[in-house]
């Protein structure tokens, strides 16, 4: 992308939702309560033919630096220093307030070229608060409507005419596939397990908004990271409580946004407190990953606080294989999210569950291994027939999936199709993922075939 903008604005102007109409989706959570958004996320947008890199942020709000709000506009002030342009938003139906007085001054020291947006101008109620906003000394205001679409027009010229035209729309270049090696790696895990803190100490910045209140992250914020030479994206999610702990509107749907992330990834790495590990939230995060199908890696957060690690290790594997049997083997990484430690060794077995995850197999080893399966542990007889599996092949990897012919599919006991993929999962090293096996029935070459007359 050419350059980079900036939504910048005090709480409930309707950043969130012009940063939705600019990325053309629904990524950032829009709620009608004042400072949904904490972290800064970053997306690619457009404008018809216009195309930039544009920032979300939280609502500005003076507070003390180490409070939550102050640790918040931390995470603006970084926006406003990583962005081209900034686009100031206030809302033409209230007016303009003393805030919006107070961070226009803000803007205007900071040098970087502001847009001033009057925001819900549909209708007349928004023109008083439109004319007030020339007051604030910031050039002539864009009035747009973020929530229908409204001004997009108006505000595509503005963004050529702050950046420029060569800028706005450079040359352009053979791009590369780099989007095909780009690994979706989505962190999850109960509210102040560590999440955030992990992501920030695996990109060396304190890009994610961090603290000992639970639930500071609502936002399902992505960060493209690079790791010996691969490029990783990082999805960070709001912690998951219980459901029936989960009232509030706005938790719903930070959840919700948590659910999808870990749809969109490929490897999802779960963040347990090593204090207070598997408990019965964290086992049913780890099952509904991979009734989805991901690849998970627990990663035991905390470490440095544990004194007897070695016979603590010992105790959390055994736990693991005990609370989780749906998945053989699966990768649990000691880590400290605060120090460090540890990180090399979680993604060592990132890169390794994500090998497995999108391994293909050839079918003759495949039906080599269903001989010598039939052979040493042959299926049991039903009603005095025995079972034939025919062959088998795999029908799609992500994650590795088998059909398996057979002469009576329904038949089949689910005890040896367990007994199946363990062997799979044995026989061609797929530990620590999930492994789908279908069985279906052989087709009858005879049964479409009219009957002859005698």
């Amino acid at each position: 992308m050419s350059f980079t903008v900036a939504i910048i604005g005090r709480p409930n102007v309707g950043k969130s939702t012009l940063f939705n109409r600019l990325v053309g989706k629904r990524l950032a959570l829009v709620d009608d309560t004042p400072g949904v958004t904490r972290d800064r996320r970053f997306a690619e947008a457009s404008i018809a033919s216009l195309e930039f890199n544009v920032i979300d942020t939280a609502g500005l709000e003076q507070a003390h630096e180490d409070s939550l709000q102050g640790r918040m506009w931390e995470q603006t002030s970084a926006a406003i220093d990583e962005a081209d342009v900034c686009l100031f938003l206030i809302d033409s139906r209230a007016g303009v307030l003393p805030d919006d007085r107070t961070f226009a001054k803000i803007l205007r020291k900071s040098q970087k070229p502001v847009i001033l947006v009057a925001n819900k101008m549909e209708g007349k109620p928004g023109e008083g608060g439109y004319y007030d906003a020339f007051s604030l000394g910031c050039g002539d205001p864009v009035p747009i409507s973020a929530e229908h679409g409204q001004g997009m027009a108006d505000l595509h010229d503005a963004l050529v005419n702050a950046v420029g035209e060569e800028v706005a729309f450079p040359e352009e270049v053979e791009a590369d596939d780099e989007e095909n090696r780009v690994l979706k790696i989505a962190i999850v895990g109960r509210p102040n397990a560590g999440k955030s803190t992990l992501i920030n100490q695996m990109v060396g910045d304190e890009r994610m908004l961090t603290g000992p209140e639970a639930g500071i992250t609502r936002d399902s914020i992505s960060v493209d990271w690079e790791w010996e030479g691969r490029t990783i994206r990082l999805y960070d999610t709001a912690g998951m409580r219980k459901k029936a702990r989960v009232q509030e509107k706005l938790e719903k749907l930070s959840v919700s946004d948590g659910l999808r992330s870990i749809q969109y990834a490929e490897v999802v790495i779960v963040v347990l407190d090593c204090t207070i590990p598997f408990e019965k939230q964290d086992v049913q995060i780890i099952d509904l990953i991979i009734r989805e199908g991901r690849a998970p890696v627990i990663a035991l957060n905390k470490w440095d606080l544990i004194e007897d690690r070695q016979e603590t290790l010992k105790e959390l594997l055994l736990q693991s294989q005990e609370a989780i049997s749906q998945v053989k083997n699966l990768k649990v990484i000691p880590i400290s999210g605060e120090t460090g430690e540890g990180l090399d060794k979680l993604m060592e077995a990132v890169n390794e569950v994500d090998a497995a995850w999108n391994r293909r197999i050839p079918t003759a080893p495949l039906n080599r291994w269903l001989e010598g399966v039939q052979y040493h542990h042959p299926p049991p007889a039903v009603s005095g027939r025995r079972i034939k599996l025919k062959y088998v092949t795999q029908a799609k990897s992500r994650p590795p999936t088998f059909m398996v012919s057979s002469s009576r599919a329904d038949a089949l006991p689910d005890s040896y199709v367990k007994y199946l993929i363990n062997s799979i999962r044995k026989e061609f090293n797929l530990d620590a993922v999930p492994i789908r096996l279908f069985v279906r029935a052989g087709e009858n070459p005879y049964a479409n075939k009219k009957k002859r007359n005698n």
